[in-house]
């Protein structure tokens, strides 16, 4: 592809369009109609050009260019190549479904001015954008502060309210420490020379010690961002916090950024990774794997429980790249390239199902005003549309086939059962425990969304108000529609997208996928190690379920007699009566209870109205945040004791500080 390619001026053009829409919010800020529809569908058109774009150039080879902005004698660079395209690919197929979802799920009155809420969501597009583009540790930094800002603002869309303003600093505070490791990882990378370009960087040759430092502060820097543990507390605050389409947009794609910049540095600016910095990588991931899904398995919140469902995805998506950092550090570049593949599979298949259901519990919460759980119930009756896009969602992030889920973590386990070709004996015994612990994830994600679909969807309504709930509007059934579709062509045509992933991979670990097995419209993967067939699957299920139909018709028909359903002798049954999410996850807490802190309300029995309740919390707030909190306070409450307001004090530290300097120089 050359630089005059109608793509790489697409990919630049995108981001100074949504900055453009941003600032015609400003001339009508209180209108809700102008921006409802027609900045948030001109966005969507955006997103979709810009998927379109990065398609074209995943393919192709890399440009660059240099922009007159930027400080003297160091301006901005940006460059397009089949890393940044695939990101981009994934910004905008998930950036244009939010905001055609956007365009109908604001309403007025709810925080933010409706021209000022535009100005913040299509800056935050733009900037992720950028990040994605940046070819210097001066324009990524920029690009990765206004990204941090207009999320922040966006998170305190409702700053009238404390606990959102609590949770909104939280988030910046922990991002602004992650874009300090950042800082100083640029800093380490840039081996002494007073050159900013990735060009640079990656000619710097640093010694394997102050590799691993850049590493280390690379991985601070963005699992900051990601959400790994023990740096994930900002994220279960923020998504409740949050209006769903930010949510959907922060989970879907502002963690792949985070992604993208540890693939940045680990793989292209820093060389060939250690198998070292794959074993840290692998183990971080596959804790904050089981720690994600474990927590969300027993939230009472719908939108807590899936920023912790977002935390076990992130940890399965660092494994991977753990995974494939392992075997690029031992010469295996075929099997390197299997484990990256089922990792950044899984980027895309995350941003599309985890966005789906983060704007569909926008849509239940617009019609029923609740997000606690035990408050829902029976709403497939009176939200159909949304109720069966969930469904897609839910089974496509329990990793059920044909689905695209299960693509993506079919491939990641296909890598884990090649490990034994790791010439590591310690590590070959340690990393089939990894294959089991992954496995353990996906079936403990399917029971979070047997729960969470379950308790909100089936059964009987739990709150006669929600008699009242209604469907969703055109514009979001459009986008529900859009991503459920999405989640199942990946799912029966992966092919599609790992062939084009190839170049993405080539630059990456100089390998590509074709180098492990066959890649073809009906299976996927090497007939010596395992194959599977999405179309034929999915065929056969379809087979099974008609010709059951048919024979149960056949073999039945006119011989069905209806009655009442026997009741267990109950015959008063009511919702009340239905299984609970706390009672769905109590399972969890039991068996992973030393993981938990836990706080229990016992009633006592002379109440007249007896509640049991059970306060979930996280350990690593208090064992990790609460002690640097205290620690902090401690520090200010000192200093502030030298504040007296008294002047003839301050002449006194003058004077002190004087004489000392007098004495040190003398």
């Amino acid at each position: 592809m050359i630089c005059s390619d109608w793509a790489w001026v697409g990919v630049q053009v995108a981001p100074l369009a949504w900055l453009l829409l941003g600032l015609l919010g400003l001339l009508r800020v209180n209108s809700l109609r102008f921006v409802a529809h027609g900045l948030f569908p001109a966005g969507a058109v955006v997103g979709v050009i810009l998927a379109v774009c990065a398609w074209r150039a995943l393919g192709a080879g890399s440009c660059a260019t240099v922009l007159p902005l930027g400080l003297p004698d160091l301006p901005m660079h940006l460059r397009l190549d089949a890393l940044s395209a695939f990101f981009l690919l994934l910004l905008g197929s998930v950036a244009a479904a939010v905001s055609i979802f956007s365009a109908g799920y604001f309403r007025t009155g709810e925080g933010t001015a409706p021209g000022l809420l535009s100005l913040q969501y299509h800056l935050f597009l733009a900037a992720m954008a950028w990040v994605l583009l940046a070819d210097d540790a001066y324009a990524f930094m920029v690009a990765w502060e206004v990204m941090a800002l207009a999320s922040f603002f966006l998170v305190t869309s409702q700053h009238r309210v404390p606990e959102v303003r609590r949770a909104g600093f939280l988030y910046l505070l922990l991002a602004h420490l992650g874009a300090i490791g950042l800082l100083l990882c640029f800093g380490v990378m840039q081996g002494g020379s007073w050159q900013f370009t990735f060009d640079a960087m990656r000619a710097a040759h640093l010694t394997p010690g102050w590799a691993s430092v850049a590493f280390g502060l690379a991985l601070f820097g963005f699992g900051a961002k990601a959400g790994l543990v023990p740096l994930h507390a900002w994220l279960p605050e923020a998504h409740p916090a949050a209006p769903s389409p930010v949510s959907a947009l922060m989970s879907g794609v502002m963690l792949k950024t985070a992604v993208y910049g540890l693939l940045r540095v680990s793989f292209d600016l820093l060389g060939a990774p250690t198998w070292e910095w794959g074993a840290v990588l692998l183990a971080i991931g596959l804790f904050s794997a089981l720690f994600g899904v474990m927590f969300a398995a027993v939230q009472t919140d719908m939108k807590r429980l899936l920023a912790y469902s977002s935390i076990e995805n992130i940890g399965v998506i660092c494994a991977g790249i753990g995974l494939a950092m392992l075997f690029q550090g031992t010469g295996l570049h075929a099997f390197a390239a299997l484990a990256l593949a089922a990792a950044l599979f899984h980027c895309l298949n995350h941003a599309l199902f985890k966005s789906l259901l983060f704007l569909a519990t926008g849509s239940v919460l617009h019609a029923t005003h609740q997000r606690s759980l035990g408050k829902l119930g029976g709403l497939i009756r009176r939200m159909p549309w949304v109720a069966w896009t969930t469904l897609v969602a839910s089974l496509a992030i329990a990793g059920l086939p044909p689905l695209n889920g299960f693509v993506s973590e079919w491939l990641l386990l296909q890598a884990f059962l090649v490990s034994p070709a790791l010439p590591l004996p310690f590590v070959n015994m340690l990393v089939p425990v990894g294959a089991a612990l992954l496995v353990l994830a996906s079936a403990l994600a399917g029971y979070v969304m047997v729960k969470f679909y379950g308790v909100i969807f089936l059964g009987r309504m739990r709150e006669p108000q929600l008699e009242q709930a209604h469907d969703a509007g055109y514009f979001e059934r459009f986008a529900l529609v859009a991503l459920a579709l999405a989640c199942v062509g990946l799912g029966l045509l992966p092919s599609v997208l790992l062939g084009r992933l190839n170049a993405t991979l080539g630059l990456l670990v100089g390998s590509t996928t074709t180098a492990w097995g066959e890649l073809g419209w009906l299976r996927v993967g090497a007939a010596s190690h395992a194959s599977f067939s999405p179309l034929l699957f999915a065929i056969g299920i379809v087979a099974v379920m008609l010709g059951s139909f048919l024979a149960i018709r056949r073999v039945y028909h006119g011989r069905v007699a209806r009655g009442p359903v026997w009741d267990c002798g109950y015959p008063w049954q009511d919702a009340r009566m239905q299984d609970t999410a706390e009672g769905f996850g109590q399972p969890i807490r039991q068996i992973f209870e030393p993981l938990f802190r836990m706080q229990r309300h016992l009633p006592s029995p002379f109440d007249a109205a007896p509640r049991y309740q059970v306060t979930v919390e996280d350990r690593f707030w208090y064992l990790c945040y609460q002690p640097v909190v205290r620690w902090v306070d401690t520090v200010a409450r000192t200093v502030g004791r030298l504040q007296q307001g008294r002047i003839a004090i301050y002449l006194l530290y003058g004077f002190v500080t004087l004489v000392t300097l007098l004495v040190l120089v003398l």
